[in-house]
């Protein structure tokens, strides 16, 4: 090993660190922790848990789906009980999630193209998957 080039500390260089006789040695990881909030990159292990987070795509009906399900919508009126899946499209990146709700239905209004649930969620038709009514 080279010695420091003034040479003022060549008695105690190679010495081990000194160990407090009244202190338990901090583990590691709570070392580590003091540190933190000073960070070089602020928002880096939020970045990497927002691109690993897995979207759906979203599903498009074919002709006879669709068919199927305008004739349910045709038929679903206020009060009925229903469980409808649905597409929430996600506000970060493309794709979404397919979520299901069930209850009795509050409105359908062909005009705005909603099927409004009794506790209050708004489904837009052209996003609805499936709609099974239920007894």
């Amino acid at each position: 090993m080279q010695d420091h080039p003034d040479h003022r500390y060549d008695d105690i260089i190679h010495l081990d660190r000194p160990v407090s006789p009244r202190h338990a040695p901090m583990p590691r990881q709570s070392r580590a922790a003091q540190f933190s909030p000073f960070a070089a990159l602020t928002g880096y292990d939020d970045a990497i848990a927002e691109t690993e987070r897995l979207t759906t795509p979203r599903i498009e009906l074919d002709d006879s789906r669709r068919a199927i399900l305008s004739d349910r919508l045709a038929r679903l009126r206020r009060g009925d009980e229903a469980a409808i899946t649905y597409f929430v499209y996600d506000e970060y990146k493309s794709g979404g999630a397919y979520v299901t709700v069930s209850g009795p239905v509050k409105t359908v209004d062909p005009v705005t193209h909603t099927v409004t649930m009794q506790e209050g969620t708004v489904i837009p038709m052209e996003d609805i998957l499936t709609l099974t009514p239920q007894p």
